[in-house]
């Protein structure tokens, strides 16, 4: 029913040009004199290109989306040109165009509007500028661009979207730690030493059944022949960095000094493995070097503060699927209840925790957090206050 009043609309304006000059001509014709004649000849003109501008194939042009770049990190600046090749050069009194945003885009500040209006007559090549400020962390997805003109009255207008479709990934920030690695945990005590953490395999352990990817030098030849099963040595593990994920207020802030553990955590070539738990779990196994550094900042430029499960249950699930001893590093920017819980359970665990708490200025800490803090501290659970833009040496702390 839509469509059909849609275009009875359209037959109505399209009859109504060629009644104006008809009109316009019957009064010359009665008037006469040179003020009536005038009308009619000024209005042939603008009836013409009202009646011809339906039939102009503005869908056949060619639109295009020109970036300076394909990756951003957040903050940075977004500039954009949007281009327009015609293949007939039908003159064109204006042309309003409009590349439309994404969703977290439409807040964002623009030094140079994405919607503008041009006057290109007979050009073929038509092309315009727009800047947003800052952009926002995430995965943007550019889908169509509006181009719109008409007549000198707006009785004839046409108005096409054309799909051009782009996407875009927008890094979380990062500021540069200095990163001293954390303590090397053996059964037989702790040792603090900067070195990078590998697999210890001269101190054999134990035995255990073979798995793939075990190497041929870790079979233990005796207790095969023993149990007629291949049997490897097994070895002491060194503690590894799990960094997990929480929902919290200051979310982008947290994404922010995450994305910057991981970073210094990583260039130093040290292993770490990655949790994130919200709708969805997503988890990268132990690994170093920059392709884990890659797919971990891929996966902080697209996540969201969706969890579902309390903070002290999420680390509780992680941790009955680690059997090996890790290091858990938990940002968040609320110290609450839940914390003291995940502490609790990974004393259990013999795990080892280091808390960090994320505010934007000192002395944010409210009297539950500070009373949570004393808990805390009493137990011998690292806990440390970072404030934005103060990331540093927050590596030093640990190791006092």
């Amino acid at each position: 029913m839509k469509r059909t009043l849609r275009a009875l609309y359209h037959v109505t304006k399209l009859l109504l040009i060629p009644l104006c000059l008809v009109l316009t001509f019957v009064y010359a014709m009665l008037q006469g004199g040179f003020v009536s004649w005038f009308l009619f000849y000024s209005m042939v003109p603008i009836g013409l290109y009202s009646l011809l501008l339906p039939f102009y194939a503005l869908r056949g042009a060619e639109v295009k989306r020109i970036t300076t770049q394909n990756d951003y990190v957040a903050g940075e600046p977004f500039l954009s040109t949007i281009t327009i090749k015609r293949k007939f050069p039908f003159p064109l009194l204006y042309l309003v165009i409009e590349d439309e945003l994404p969703p977290h885009f439409t807040s964002c500040r623009q030094t140079k509007m994405h919607k503008t209006i041009l006057f290109p007559g007979l050009k073929r090549n038509i092309s315009f500028q727009y800047a947003i400020d800052t952009i926002p962390r995430g995965e943007h997805t550019f889908s169509s661009v509006r181009v719109k003109t008409g007549d000198l009255f707006s009785m004839m207008e046409k108005e096409v979207t054309f799909s051009v479709p782009d996407t875009f990934l927008v890094y979380p920030q990062y500021v540069d730690i200095t990163y001293q690695q954390l303590e090397n945990h053996f059964e037989q005590g702790a040792l603090s030493a900067n070195i990078n953490f590998t697999k210890d395999s001269t101190i054999s352990v134990g035995v255990r059944d073979y798995k793939p990817g075990d190497r041929f030098s870790w079979i233990d030849w005796k207790a095969t022949a023993r149990t007629n099963n291949i049997m490897t040595k097994e070895f002491e593990q060194q503690r590894s960095h799990n960094i997990m994920r929480t929902e919290s207020p200051l979310f982008e802030s947290v994404v922010t000094f995450t994305a910057s553990i991981v970073r210094a955590v990583l260039k130093q070539n040290s292993p770490a493995s990655f949790v994130s738990v919200g709708k969805e779990r997503t988890f990268f196994p132990l690994d170093n070097g920059d392709s884990q550094l890659q797919q971990i900042f891929c996966h902080l430029a697209k996540v969201q503060a969706d969890s579902v499960f309390p903070l002290s249950q999420s680390v509780e699930m992680e941790l009955r699927k680690v059997y090996e001893p890790v290091t858990i590093i938990l940002v968040t920017s609320d110290l609450s209840p839940d914390i003291q819980k995940a502490a609790d359970y990974a004393a259990i665990q013999n795990r080892k925790l280091l808390v960090f708490i994320v505010k934007e200025k000192p002395n944010q800490l409210s009297h539950r957090e500070l009373s949570i803090l004393e808990t805390l501290q009493k137990r011998k659970i690292f806990v440390n206050v970072v404030y934005e833009n103060r990331y540093t040496n927050v590596f030093f702390e640990v190791s006092k």
